[in-house]
């Protein structure tokens, strides 16, 4: 499968994933990441399916997501005045509703972007400036090219809310799946969590294009996400320096500046006591909820004997391992996920599965890696359940997609990983 092949079908899977987490891009869709203030409800439902689709889960990388959606990076901006300016490639335009910028107790738009140049270092100046104020559905923004005269880069800052117990705004994102080359966390004396984190818009470096940033998680899940390139646009621009413009000591200053209470203060607080909701708007058909921190020792109980675990994490819904065999080092990762029946002839069309006696669906696919490690291949074996409970396995031949292969093949066979993902033992995490 060509190159572009590849972009075209993880385009259309993400569009599955992005549809079944809520109403696509419009105020309530998008990763099911904007509405309102940013709904985050949602947000980690949105990361872990898109994590099992494309084969895997970037924990910092698909916060990046969330912080291009909080940004608006990803979807259209409103200026200073209040008109309409399309961003550069987006899934779909902004379709929020006009700002009410003299509701009582919102920040506009202008006074959003206005605070933004106030707390930039004073050496350079903000050009092309956007912005959302606290009223608009996708959240407070803003952005614009920094000059200081060592070129042009793009930068942007996004307010927002995370969902709670979500921690992955306040942790530096696994190695194995994301190259960086520095990255710090510390708590701050008011109970928020700061990440300073210096790394690069593609985990594969196929581009020169840089990304710092800086991100602040309140005690209270307001998140502060400041974005930083090398270049004067995220994507599809020529690098334009070396590193991005702030120094780690800038970006602190710029994100925790005291100068953002009002816009803090002016994200609509969570609605209360509203049901819980399947993807596609109701409830779950699975009778219960999945036990994602459990997702973690069932796979590694469930790891072919022979094997050596050098290292292993995951999140809610995900585990990963790095074993090794004594033939090289190898990833094996997996995601457990309900309601996914709503899009089971999208995820396993005619032709390419099987069918298990009890009705489980088994497809297994095997094609070459996804973050550019040269020689990288990998072998998926995914599963839907017929009450839509869906598990999906895959193995690489190296310890990280972003590194080069350590083998010929993945550390395990397309057979073990069938037995791996049909395993009884997945349905004891359904509560």
């Amino acid at each position: 499968m060509s190159a572009e092949e590849r972009t075209s079908r993880f385009e259309e899977d993400l569009a599955v994933v992005l549809r079944c987490t809520g109403d696509g891009f419009a105020p309530d869709g998008g990763e099911g990441l904007v509405t309102g203030g940013l709904s985050r409800g949602r947000r980690r439902v949105a990361r872990r399916r898109a994590g099992a689709v494309t084969g895997s889960v970037l924990t910092l990388a698909l916060v990046a997501v969330g912080g291009a959606y909080a940004t608006g990076t990803l979807d259209g901006h409103r200026t200073g005045d209040g008109a309409a300016v399309a961003a550069p490639p987006a899934p779909r335009q902004s379709t929020a509703r006009p700002e009410a910028s003299t509701m009582a107790g919102t920040v506009p738009a202008a006074d959003v972007l206005a605070t933004f140049r106030k707390v930039l270092p004073k050496g350079g100046k903000l050009r092309d400036g956007r912005s959302r104020g606290t009223a608009d559905e996708l959240g407070p923004m803003a952005s614009g090219v920094y000059d200081d005269g060592r070129g042009p880069a793009a930068v942007s800052i996004g307010f927002f809310r995370a969902a709670p117990g979500d921690e992955g705004y306040s942790e530096c994102p696994d190695e194995v799946f994301v190259d960086y080359d520095a990255c710090s966390a510390e708590g701050l004396p008011d109970g928020s969590r700061l990440v300073l984190f210096q790394g690069y818009e593609y985990p594969d470096r196929r581009e020169e294009t840089k990304n710092w940033r800086a991100t602040v998680l309140r005690a209270d899940g307001l998140v502060t996400d400041l974005n930083t390139w090398n270049a004067p646009a995220q994507k599809g621009a020529d690098v334009s320096r070396a590193d991005p413009p702030f120094s780690t000591a800038q970006l602190r200053q710029i994100v925790t500046h005291p100068a953002w209470a009002p816009v803090l203060r002016a994200i609509p607080q969570p609605v209360e006591g509203k049901p819980s909701t399947g993807p596609s708007g109701g409830a779950s058909d699975t009778g219960g909820s999945l036990d994602g921190a459990a997702v973690r020792p069932t796979l590694l109980s469930l790891l072919p004997d022979g094997l050596t675990v050098t290292d292993d994490g995951g999140d809610d819904g995900f585990a990963y391992a790095v074993v090794d065999d004594g033939a090289g080092r190898g990833l094996v990762q997996v995601n457990a996920q309900l309601r996914m029946g709503d899009v089971a002839d999208r995820l396993f069309p005619a032709g390419s599965y099987e069918t298990l006696p009890d009705g489980t669906k088994v497809a297994v696919r095997q094609g070459p890696g996804e973050k550019g490690g040269e020689g990288v291949v990998m072998w998926t074996v995914d599963t839907l359940r017929p009450d839509g409970y869906r598990v999906v396995v895959s193995a690489f031949n190296a310890g990280a997609q972003h590194e080069a292969a350590t083998r010929a093949e993945p550390v395990l066979s397309t057979a073990q990983l069938k037995a791996l993902a049909t395993s009884p033992e997945w349905l004891e995490l359904r509560k």
